[in-house]
């Protein structure tokens, strides 16, 4: 959002919640939820974008439809090939879509698994402009209900978070997804922070607010807070791996120390010097998915080496 986009934003809102604090919490939940442009901006995302596209030409298309309405869409690499084989599954970031996971896709297709990328609504090739955790967590539920159980998922950022949402079973009425492993990206381990970040963002008072967290509620039947994934990275009895890097700017390294605290079954790599967005094309961190997916058998809190390293920065929790 511009400058000016977001003073005029921050205006209305101030006006809009002098007069009723109720309709505003909700038109903030509505921009809250409003996905990006699929079109990518600026000639380095424009590149990756075509590139990425380039790699998934050949790949088969689905489109997934959600339980209670709405359409997701799908690729699949090693379809329909004779014999078992691992099936994995792989989404992505807000703002992303699997175009952006090319190069992780490949790798994981080149193991000779069956491997399904998942565009959520609003994102890639699925249609509208519209996303939240209760939609992604369908669009997860309608994979597997359409291609079958996985042995391994891997997120990242936003889509990270919601696999283990999903593995969870957090919400009502929605069949829970819990692959053999998961691999989450520089995911973040709650949402409360996001949400206080944008009510302060667009100038939300304190029953304007309310309104807006409530209303994750109304649409997820769960609230904000008991949206912890970190909690249910311990619980899920799954062997987990957290990637991550110190010098992620979107998602901060606290939540990757909050899953790593959370059981033994969950594995912290850091992948420092590959910030948030570098990393899901990052060869040191496709080995060590890979490597996990293949024996897991490698030491717990291990650290990738990158192309550089970053100075360690240590914090208490």
């Amino acid at each position: 959002m511009t400058n000016f986009a977001l003073k005029v934003t921050r205006l209305g809102f101030s006006l809009l919640q002098s007069v009723s604090p109720r309709i505003a919490g909700k038109a903030a939940f509505r921009l809250f939820c409003m996905t990006p442009s699929a079109k990518p901006k600026g000639d380095k995302a424009r590149a990756a974008h075509a590139a990425g596209a380039s790699k998934l030409a050949g790949a088969e298309r689905f489109t997934l439809r959600l339980a209670g309405g709405g359409k997701a869409h799908a690729y699949r690499l090693n379809g329909g090939a004779l014999g078992r084989r691992p099936r994995y599954l792989v989404t992505h970031g807000w703002g992303s879509s699997s175009a952006y996971m090319a190069d992780l896709l490949e790798t994981l297709a080149a193991s000779g698994a069956e491997v399904i990328a998942v565009d959520f609504p609003g994102h890639g090739r699925a249609a509208g402009r519209v996303l939240h955790m209760g939609m992604a967590v369908k669009a997860i539920e309608a994979a597997e209900r359409r291609f079958g159980a996985f042995d391994a998922a891997i997120g990242h950022s936003f889509g990270g978070a919601a696999l283990m949402v999903a593995a969870s079973g957090m919400l009502p009425g929605v069949p829970a997804v819990v692959p053999e492993k998961l691999t989450l990206i520089g995911s973040p381990s709650e949402m409360h922070w996001l949400f206080k970040d944008f009510g302060k963002m667009i100038g939300l008072r304190r029953k304007a607010q309310d309104v807006l967290e409530n209303e994750v509620r109304r649409v997820t039947g769960r609230r904000l807070e008991e949206f912890d994934a970190s909690k249910a990275a311990g619980a899920i009895r799954r062997p987990v791996l957290i990637v991550h890097a110190e010098d992620d700017k979107e998602v901060s390294h606290i939540h990757a120390r909050r899953y790593a605290a959370a059981g033994d079954a969950v594995r912290l790599y850091w992948a420092n010097g590959f910030g948030h967005r570098r990393i899901v094309a990052a060869r040191p961190v496709f080995d060590a998915i890979t490597g996990f997916l293949g024996e897991g058998a490698v030491d717990k809190d291990a650290e990738i080496i990158p192309l550089f390293e970053l100075p360690a920065r240590r914090m208490s929790l």
